[in-house]
């Protein structure tokens, strides 16, 4: 099981919570309006705690560390959530990545290389770029 909640907040009276069931299904639950919506279950096998961050308005994204040491991803387009998918990489499973957006179609997201360094990759609006090793 991993331990952790982390949250995201994309406009006025919204805030996004994510935490790790106790199967490693990742959990979110919105409020919006003055009220908690039930939570709901975004599957997946999470090894590590998530990170969230919000690119634009309604538009969301999670990620977190499976125990094959790839990042995964899943995103909310304001109307639905699409599946999990891999960005690669080979991480250490027992840290929680870091994710951040600057902008519309900007995302960035940093997390702990098997090896011990920090490795990044982001979204340009169009592609994620391959990762890049950033420090020692």
């Amino acid at each position: 099981m991993t331990d952790g909640t982390t949250a995201v907040s994309w406009g006025t009276d919204r805030i996004d919570l994510f935490w790790t069931d106790f199967d490693g299904a990742l959990i979110h639950r919105a409020w919006r309006d003055g009220t908690w919506d039930e939570p709901e279950s975004l599957g997946g096998r999470l090894a590590s705690p998530a990170s969230a961050t919000a690119w634009s308005t309604d538009q969301l994204q999670v990620f977190a560390v499976f125990a094959d040491g790839e990042l995964w991803n899943r995103f909310w387009d304001g109307t639905s959530w699409h599946p999990w998918e891999s960005l690669g990489g080979e991480l250490d499973p027992t840290s929680t990545p870091a994710a951040s957006s600057w902008g519309a179609d900007r995302i960035d997201v940093w997390a702990r290389g098997r090896d011990g360094l920090t490795w990044h990759r982001f979204w340009d609006g169009t592609q994620w770029v391959p990762w890049e090793q950033l420090a020692r």
